[in-house]
């Protein structure tokens, strides 16, 4: 068997092909609601209709994006405006007539002619130039339609699309302070295939279109008389060996025509090359398969690998394929893969542990309900989200009910090294009922697994969150997987099998309590409930009148009566860290919450890694609307002290206090031991003195927790007190830091003294370097004083507006530093959004400042703004009085 070396052909580029290019149909769309439209389709889309009064449609995108986009309805997402006296409900009970005219682009002249649609929610029926030419149903499913007939290469065609909401949208609860969260879900779960938590959970209100729409792309593409269909890559490793590779290739090729064709399937990977002729019969298809057996150059040696985030490269390969007919190309297809091999269970244990290329990955992950309320997810906004899991050194993202289905989400979470648990349509039962059209379900299915099954990130499919499905669905979903990805895990319970176990809670824990662990080993769902985002975020979410007590429409933002338990946590805070002032000193506080409940939650979970833990996936760590509860960075972007909490907790080598038992631990992911190290266990009192110090030798084995015993504490120690631990390697390179503010155990949950702690100016050193059209500033912190600086927090603005500069990516923030300690953050903002702008960088913390001052192109500065100082104390209440 020959055997090719792949190193160097990473990411090659594919063929270079003469096939037309694609031409997307993303300008001059139209919009109206079906009720001002009396003519049918084939008026609707022949060229003397004047579509007179019509709205300039956004494609993709939702009609009430459409509608707000022409100031029909102001901002959903902002303060209250989604109560239905502002939009109403009805938007999802009618239909919609979409139309554009989109020329034909002569190159186009002798070939087939196809209208493609990557996602309709929920149905549609398609005409073109006066023909009715197809329908789809349900959201995930793609339409391609031979148009050949009814269009002319160089000429303008007419394309009208009548777009249908679910047949059952149900009726939104809507989220107050008096009457809580409502129930989650609803009728809309009978739909299946679609976005059916746009009725409303405790985390998103009800959208009132349910995002009804065309919502993804739309193109024209020409082919020759066969077409090459649903490509197909797998690769396997010899593990434990992982020094070669064997490459699978499999695609349907598709004759549309009345006669016999004949040809030959090329395809390329990199430098290697291979073939196939294929004679197909008229309106059929034959499937065609490669593999290292029939084609000895699929066996590769030393290949680069695909690795999830923290484990190693995200290395990808491109494929490409072609049907050539007298070396003209019919159709081609590129698909993007990684060498990979993912297995699911460990010798001795049944509980589910996901390994790749042999190495045991401990699952630390984030649950999303859905990537963005109205779908309004440009690539650019998804990539932020999702290299901000990768800079939270998160490894998996739950796809939960399939809501943020898209082809964006899966290559990102290639490129970031960002495993997926991937659902299918199903919420919990008593959420929703079962679809009531089984085999719309399917089709979406189908789809989907054909869509999506080459991305290396994809780890487990799973039919249902919180229960079984159907017989009916599950045993076909098994037959699918068995017929199109029989590599791929299967659960069909997010909450039961292979101790797999959702359950939350959801609210906002002491550290101490995320230490428990029942038979809930690879835990699915746990929530720290509220994540208070930035002052800033804040502001910029609701209108002044709603900062000076908790309103209405904090609760249409999540702060509400339901699992997360806002009404509660207002009095959380106050009694563990004093009363609140403002909503300035609100927050101030909360990002203590946020830091203690995400930190304990993935180090609750390491203390008993692999043993018996597998995994735990916060709910949730992608927030789909401005809110309040269960976010690593706001909606906005802008990270709060949650991000890096997890960033913390989740490092591959990793030296933590346990908050249940006081034992000093280290976790050690990685597949190979950690010896000669040395961690360093500082105490500190409340004034900022040193009250003892030690150092203990370190020898971890791989993959496993040790637990180096309980952290002594002086008797002299203050009642409220700091521990900070650092990890060295043998050469006394740092490892790891961790920081914690604790008490006694007489009363562990009163920090309150920590309100005594004086103001520390910070002295700062910026330094800016612009490259590659990013902006990286290098900022430097120093405590010259003799007291601890509690959580100082920095933020990117430009100079001349104070306008915050987001997404922006820190690699590190909310720091803390005893005395005489320095710290450094390295910042990264892409040079456009500063607007040609200088960089100011302000700073707030628990009891932080800093001196102001400037370099070239940057300075830092207080923010005052974010002070509770500056700001009337009102006590931030609940509003009682003129409640709904």
């Amino acid at each position: 068997m020959v055997a090719i070396p792949l190193a160097l052909l990473a990411l090659a580029a594919g063929a270079q092909v003469t096939l037309p290019a694609p031409v997307e149909i993303s300008q001059g769309w139209q919009l109206q609601n079906i009720a001002h439209v009396s003519q049918d389709g084939e008026k609707v889309s022949s060229a003397s209709f004047e579509p007179k009064g019509w709205y300039a449609a956004t494609v993709p995108g939702t009609v009430l994006t459409t509608l707000v986009n022409n100031n029909v309805y102001p901002e959903p997402l902002y303060g209250e405006n989604n109560r239905p006296n502002r939009i109403p409900d009805s938007l999802c009970r009618t239909s919609y007539w979409y139309r554009t005219v989109v020329k034909v682009p002569a190159g186009y002249a002798g070939e087939h002619v196809w209208l493609n649609f990557e996602g309709i929610n929920f149905s549609s029926t398609i005409w073109v130039n006066g023909s009715k030419i197809g329908t789809t149903r349900g959201a995930f499913i793609r339409g391609k339609f031979d148009i050949s007939s009814h269009v002319t290469a160089g000429k303008s065609a007419v394309i009208a699309v009548l777009v249908a909401p679910q047949p059952h949208p149900g009726t939104p609860v809507q989220q107050t302070l008096r009457a809580g969260a409502g129930p989650n879900g609803g009728i809309t779960a009978a739909d299946g295939p679609t976005f059916l938590s746009t009725i409303g959970w405790n985390w998103i209100p009800g959208i009132h279109d349910r995002d009804t729409g065309i919502w993804r792309k739309v193109f024209l593409s020409a082919t020759g008389p066969v077409l090459v269909k649903d490509p197909l890559v797998t690769t396997d490793l010899p593990l434990p060996q992982i020094d070669s590779s064997d490459i699978s290739v499999s695609a349907t090729v598709e004759n549309v025509t009345d006669k016999s064709q004949s040809g030959v399937l090329n395809g390329t990977i990199g430098s290697i090359t291979f073939a196939r002729p294929v004679t197909i019969a008229a309106h059929s298809s034959v499937l065609v398969t490669f593999t290292p057996t029939t084609t000895p150059v699929l066996h590769v040696v030393n290949p680069l690998l695909w690795w999830p985030n923290g484990y190693g490269a995200q290395n990808l390969y491109d494929l490409h394929l072609e049907f050539d007919q007298n070396q003209h190309p019919s159709d081609a297809q590129d698909v993007s893969f990684g060498v990979r091999k993912i297995t699911y269970f460990v010798p001795g244990s049944q509980t589910l542990t996901i390994s790749v290329n042999g190495v045991p990955v401990f699952i630390r992950g984030g649950d999303w309900g859905m990537d963005e309320a109205m779908k309004r997810i440009p690539l650019e906004r998804l990539d932020a989200q999702i290299h901000m899991h990768q800079i939270a050194n998160l490894n998996l993202i739950r796809n939960w009910v399939g809501q943020s289905t898209n082809e964006d989400l899966y290559a990102l979470c290639d490129k970031y090294g960002i495993l997926l648990w991937d659902e299918f349509f199903q919420p919990n039962p008593t959420d929703g009922p079962n679809p009531d059209d089984v085999d719309t379900y399917i089709a979406n299915v189908r789809d989907k697994i054909l869509r999506f099954r080459n991305h290396p990130s994809i780890a487990i499919w799973c039919a249902r969150n919180e229960g079984f499905p159907p017989k009916e669905i599950d045993t076909q979903i098994r037959a699918l997987l068995a017929e199109l990805d029989p590599m791929r895990f299967y659960q069909a319970n997010s909450n039961s099998g292979n101790g797999v176990r959702s359950d939350g809670p959801y609210r906002w824990r002491a550290p101490r309590e995320y230490y428990t662990i029942t038979d809930d080993y690879f835990k699915t769902e746990t929530g720290g409930g509220v994540s208070t985002p930035t002052f800033e975020s804040i502001l910029g979410m609701m209108p002044q009148k709603d900062w000076t007590m908790i309103t209405d429409d904090w609760a249409e933002h999540d702060f509400v009566l339901g699992s997360q338990h806002a009404e509660l946590y207002p009095g959380i805070v106050a009694s563990r860290y004093g009363p609140i002032a403002n909503l300035a000193d609100f927050v101030r506080k909360g990002q203590l919450m946020n830091y203690e409940a995400l930190r304990a939650m993935y180090e609750g979970r390491n203390a008993k890694l692999f043993n018996p833990a597998t995994g735990v996936i916060d709910w949730m760590s992608n927030p789909a609307q401005p809110s309040f509860v269960y976010q690593l960075y706001h909606y906005d972007l802008e990270p709060n002290s949650s991000l890096f909490a997890v960033r913390s907790a989740a490092e591959l080598v990793h030296v933590q206090f346990n908050e249940a038992d006081g034992d000093l631990q280290v976790i050690n992911n990685l597949p190979t031991a950690l010896d000669g190290a040395e961690a360093d266990i500082a105490i500190y009192n409340l004034d900022g003195t040193l009250a003892s110090h030690q150092t203990v030798p370190v020898n971890a084995e791989p993959e496993a927790a040790l637990d180096l015993g309980p952290v002594q504490f002086p008797s002299t120690v203050s009642t409220v007190h700091f521990i900070e631990l650092q990890l060295n390697d043998s050469g006394g390179n740092l490892i790891s830091h961790n920081f914690y503010w604790h008490a006694l155990p007489i009363n562990p949950d009163d920090l309150t003294a920590l309100n005594t702690l004086p103001t520390v100016p910070l002295q700062a050193t910026v330094v800016r370097q612009d490259a590659n059209g990013m902006c990286n500033l290098t900022v430097t912190l120093l405590n010259e004083t003799t007291n601890i600086a509690l959580m100082a927090h920095v933020q990117l603005r430009r100079q001349t507006s104070g306008e915050r500069v987001l997404p922006v990516y820190y690699d590190n923030n909310y720091v803390s530093l005893a005395p005489n300690e320095s710290a450094t953050i390295n910042i990264q903002a892409n040079l456009t959004d500063l607007q040609g702008d200088d960089a100011l960088v302000v700073l707030d913390g628990w009891n932080t400042t800093v001196t102001a001052t400037t370099a070239v192109g940057v300075s830092i500065a207080p923010n005052l703004e974010a002070q509770p100082g500056s700001w009337p104390a009102t006590g931030l209440p609940f509003q009682t009085v003129g409640l709904e």
